[in-house]
């Protein structure tokens, strides 16, 4: 497959794999209970600051910044590792779905404890454990759905054929 035809593939693949991994992180949330009473007290912490802004008589500038940093906490979960993992596979000409699954779900995994720059395993309370179990199921399956799509047909001998 020659260079352009590659990167088509692969945007396409990457277009794929980025909701796919959005759409298991969503469901794993909502089906973990520890995750769901998390998700309820950020939710309701948000409202609460946002009426409090709107009954002051401010614009709810609070439930702005929180919807934009929220934004940029899931590029940063559900974009950037699919497309590094994808960037090094792509450059490798790799083809196993143990480096796109694997590679995705644990940089997914691993970014909130590289973000706050210390990662204490062995002090980790059940609910930070179990949000890095889920930010690992959601990366694995971004990852996945790039390898299904793009990352079977990376090797040496798709070049040749092209």
């Amino acid at each position: 497959m020659n260079v352009l035809g590659r990167l088509f593939v692969a945007c396409l693949a990457l277009l794929l794999a980025i909701p796919a991994g959005a759409g298991v992180l969503v469901l794993a949330l909502v089906l973990d209970p520890v995750a769901g009473a998390w998700l309820t007290a950020g939710a309701l912490a948000g409202i609460d600051g946002a009426l409090a802004d709107l009954s002051a008589g401010l614009p709810p500038e609070g439930l702005a910044l929180l919807l934009a940093g929220l934004a940029q906490v899931l590029f940063w979960l559900l974009v950037v590792p699919p497309l590094l993992v994808a960037a090094v596979g792509e450059t490798l000409r790799l083809r196993g779905s143990a480096w796109y699954g694997l590679g995705c779900g644990l940089l997914t995994a691993a970014l909130p404890w590289l973000g706050r720059g210390a990662a204490r395993l062995g002090s980790a309370p059940l609910a930070e454990a179990r949000l890095t179990a889920v930010l690992f199921l959601a990366g694995a399956a971004a990852g996945l759905v790039y390898w299904l799509v793009a990352g079977r047909h990376a090797g040496p001998g798709e070049l040749r054929r092209g």
